[in-house]
């Protein structure tokens, strides 16, 4: 038999290893659809998907560092791998190592949105990016709330030595630098207040979300009318309730949909300085 053959047949075989790695995983016999997917690899390693499909089956067990060499593996085949991506960046975040998860699933919501922006899986990405971002802004407010509370008190000392030291000198005490004294402390409380502001969860602007779900947007579209909607929440309402505009009632198709990337733009500003805004809860 010559090479191409036993290589198109090993093919064959692997991906109907695949199809009942599938009917396994569906019904939740793990070890067999590992089984399978696995021998699929051995027939043929250097095709990715049989590597993404293995990956889930170990994710299930908890088995995060298998999760994580089955997805590098894929990536190194197949660098467009939205699964891949998605799925690593989630054994990343398992690992705490969230600056690295965050990335890969960042990639996993690029590559999606461009290969399929109404895909199933763009919203359950952003879902793990959001709890993921959050769990950064978290970590870091702590810490600048720490550092912020050091240099306060420490600037509070430094103004009642200074207090202190000036009253010591004589005629130097009266109404006068007190009252200066605690204008200075109020003016500082003042300051580290407002410095910490921007980490004290609020009401996320009105023009940044959409107009159905009143979440804050992600990849937002504009319709002739000037009203922008998250894009999976309004391509579902032209397809489920009807082909108008929710707000204005104007007739509208989805392929006037504009994507509208001054907002995406301002969303993507305004969570970079508000990380509680990930916060989907």
């Amino acid at each position: 038999m010559r090479p191409h053959s036993v290589s198109s047949a090993a093919a064959k075989q692997a991906e109907l290893l695949r199809i009942v790695g599938n009917n396994c995983f569906k019904q939740g016999h793990l070890g067999a659809a590992i089984d399978a997917y696995t021998e699929a690899i051995t027939l043929c390693p250097d095709v990715a998907v049989y590597w993404t499909n293995r990956a889930p089956c170990h994710r299930r067990k908890n088995d995060w560092l298998k999760v994580e060499k089955d997805c590098r593996r894929a990536i190194q085949l197949d660098n467009s791998s939205v699964k891949a991506h998605c799925t690593l960046g989630l054994a990343l975040l398992q690992k705490q190592e969230l600056d690295e998860g965050v990335d890969e699933l960042q990639k996993a919501l690029d590559l999606g949105r461009g290969a399929n922006p109404k895909g199933y899986m763009i919203d359950e990405i952003w879902q793990e990016l959001a709890k993921a971002k959050y769990l950064q802004w978290e970590h870091a407010s702590s810490k600048r709330s720490w550092e912020l509370q050091s240099l306060k008190e420490a600037c509070e000392t430094a103004l009642k030595e200074k207090h202190f030291l000036d009253d010591s000198h004589p005629g130097s005490f009266s109404d006068e630098a007190i009252i200066s004294h605690m204008k200075q402390l109020e003016v500082l409380s003042r300051v580290f207040k407002e410095a910490g502001e921007a980490d004290i969860p609020g009401e996320v602007p009105d023009y940044l979300c959409c107009k159905i779900t009143l979440d804050i947007l992600r990849d937002p579209v504009i319709t002739p009318s000037g009203v922008s909607y998250e894009r999976t929440v309004i391509l579902h309402h032209l397809q489920k309730v009807g082909k108008f505009d929710p707000v204005t009632r104007e007739p509208l198709d989805h392929s006037q949909l504009v994507p509208n990337l001054a907002i995406k733009e301002a969303v993507q500003a305004y969570l970079d300085g508000h990380g509680w805004a990930y916060n989907t809860n």
